[in-house]
C-alpha cells in the first residue's frame, strides 16, 4: 500500500530544524509532517536524507550542513548516537540543562500550569560518571564482542570506551572479553539460543573503588571458570567479587534468579551521603552517585525537616534515600515491591546504626492505606516512583493521610505534570519552583524534585 505522504523514502531535501524532541532527535516538518532526525539541533539549515516513512512521521539522517547551530560541539563517536549511549554528545553541556529545564517548563505551559523551573544542577565532568555497566556478549564477524546494541536491533556495535561509564569499568570489561576470548567460552547466539556467555556486568564504589564482575551466562556449567577467575583477578586487584548468574531463559530480562559467588564475597560496599551501603548483583543502586547526592541533598532541604517529623519513602529500594532522610527526621517509613530490596535496606540501616527507619515489603499505595487505618500521620511523604510516575490509589493513599508535603522525585516530567494535577484535586499544589538535576549528562533523561504542599 503507497503510503498519502509528502516525503518518500530515499528522497534527499533540505529544511530547518525546528526543535528538539524527547528522544534528542531534532525536527524538520514538510507542509506539517514532522520528520525525526538524529545529530540535528534547533535552528540548522541541513541536507537531509529519508530512510523510513510511516503515516504519521518519518525519519531522516543528516546528509549535510548548511548552516550549523552555536551550540553544536563536535561529536566524539558516532557509535553514541547509534547505539542510544549518548544521544545528546553533539549538543554542548550547557545548552544540555537549558534543554532538560525546558522539556519540563514546555510541559507545565501544555498543561496551564504556572510553575517556575529552576536552571538545571549540572556535573562538573558530564563524562565517565555510571558506576554499573552491563553489555551484551556476542559473535560478532567470527570473533567475541563487547558493546551496545544498535538503537532498536539487536545488532551489536563492538564498543571498548563507552564515554559515560567509569574508565576503570570500561578497562576491567575488556580485561574480561580477552580472558573470554583467550579460554575459546562461547558467546550467547539469540538465534539459536545456544552458546554459554550472554552479558558481563561491572559495578564499581565510586568512593570504595570495590568491583564486581557479574558473569551472566545461560548454562550452570561455566567452562575454565578457575582460569577466568585467576585471569580477573590477576589483572584488576580492585575486583573483590565475581559472581555468576544463570539465566537460561529466552528473554529480555537481563538477571537470572540465581547467583553464585565464584572469588570473593557475594557483595561490594559504597557510600552515599556518608551511610554504608552494601550493593549485590540485584541491588537497585543509583548509577550518578555523585549527582544523586546533590538530587537527595536537595531533597532532604526542600522537605525542610526539623528532626521531630515522621517521614514515609514510597519507592525505598535498598533504603538509599530513607536511611539520609533518617538523620533528619524521627522516624522513617519505608514500602518497597521487591522484596530483596527490602532485605537490602533492612541490612543496611543495621549496619549504619540506624534505628529510626523500618522497612516494609509490599505495593506502596497498599501499604499507605494500612498505615493510615493504624492511624500514622506522616509529615511529609517521599516518592521516587518509576518512569510511569504514581498510580491515581497512591495519590489518593497519599493525600488522605494529610502530610504537610510531598517531595516528589520524577525521572520522567511527563508523568510527573500529569501527577502534579491529580494532586491538585486532592488539595495540594506546589508553591516551589520545581528543580532539575542532570542524572544522566549526554543522555535525554530528566530527574527532579517537586514539593506539593496542603
Amino acid at each position: 500500500m503507497k503510503l498519502n505522504t509528502p516525503v518518500h523514502k530515499n528522497e534527499t531535501l533540505d529544511g530547518t530544524v525546528m526543535d528538539l524532541t524527547y528522544q534528542g532527535m531534532g525536527v524538520v516538518k514538510v507542509d506539517n509532517f514532522p520528520i525525526f532526525i538524529p545529530n540535528a539541533l534547533p535552528s540548522e539549515e541541513i541536507t537531509y536524507g529519508v530512510t523510513k516513512v510511516s503515516k504519521n512521521y518519518a525519519f531522516g539522517r543528516v546528509v549535510d550542513w548548511k548552516k550549523k547551530s552555536a551550540d553544536r560541539v563536535e561529536v566524539k563517536n558516532k557509535q553514541y548516537t547509534q547505539t542510544g549511549i549518548a544521544p545528546l554528545q553533539h549538543l554542548a553541556y550547557p545548552a544540555q540543562l537549558k534543554f532538560k529545564q525546558q522539556q519540563i517548563a514546555e510541559l507545565l505551559q501544555k498543561s496551564h500550569l504556572d510553575i517556575e523551573v529552576l536552571p538545571t544542577l549540572g556535573m562538573d565532568n558530564p563524562s565517565q560518571y555510571r558506576n554499573k555497566a552491563q553489555v551484551p556478549v556476542r559473535m560478532v564477524r567470527g570473533q567475541l564482542q563487547t558493546g551496545f546494541y544498535k538503537r532498536g536491533s539487536h545488532e551489536l556495535v563492538p564498543i571498548e570506551d563507552f564515554y559515560i561509564q567509569d574508565p576503570k569499568i570500561d578497562a576491567a570489561i575488556i580485561v574480561v572479553r580477552d580472558l573470554l576470548r583467550k579460554f575459546h567460552i562461547e558467546p550467547y547466539d539469540e538465534q539459536t539460543n545456544k552458546g554459554v556467555i550472554k552479558t558481563v556486568m561491572v559495578r564499581r564504589g565510586f568512593y570504595s573503588h570495590e568491583m564486581m564482575v557479574v558473569l551472566v551466562t545461560k548454562t550452570k556449567k561455566l567452562p575454565m571458570v578457575q582460569e577466568l577467575m585467576d585471569g580477573i583477578t590477576t589483572q584488576l586487584p580492585e575486583v573483590k567479587s565475581i559472581v555468576q548468574n544463570v539465566n537460561s531463559a529466552k528473554t529480555n530480562v537481563l538477571l537470572g534468579e540465581k547467583n553464585f559467588t565464584i572469588f570473593g564475597k557475594p557483595t561490594i560496599d559504597d557510600q552515599l551521603m556518608g551511610i554504608n551501603f552494601t550493593i549485590s548483583p540485584n541491588s537497585f543502586y543509583q548509577v550518578n552517585p555523585q549527582q544523586t547526592e546533590k538530587l537527595y541533598q536537595r531533597a532532604i532541604e526542600q522537605a525542610e525537616l526539623t528532626g521531630t517529623e515522621t517521614v514515609i519513602d514510597a519507592y525505598c529500594g535498598i533504603g538509599t534515600i530513607s536511611l539520609a532522610v533518617a538523620q533528619h527526621a524521627a522516624e522513617v517509613y519505608g514500602v518497597e515491591i521487591v522484596e530483596d530490596a527490602v532485605q537490602d535496606a533492612k541490612h543496611n540501616a543495621k549496619r549504619n546504626k540506624i534505628n529510626n527507619a523500618h522497612f516494609v515489603v509490599g505495593k506502596a499505595e497498599d501499604q499507605m492505606a494500612k498505615w493510615q487505618e493504624d492511624g500514622m500521620k506522616p509529615d511529609v511523604i517521599m516518592v521516587d516512583p518509576p518512569r510511569k510516575g504514581l498510580a491515581p490509589e497512591l495519590i489518593e493513599a497519599a493525600t488522605k493521610m494529610e502530610p504537610k508535603k510531598v517531595v516528589y522525585v520524577s525521572c520522567n516530567p511527563a508523568t510527573l505534570v500529569r501527577d502534579i494535577q491529580l494532586f491538585a484535586t486532592q488539595g495540594y499544589t506546589v508553591k516551589q519552583p520545581i528543580q532539575p538535576v542532570d542524572q544522566f549528562p549526554q543522555t535525554t533523561h530528566i530527574e527532579s524534585i517537586t514539593v506539593l504542599s496542603r
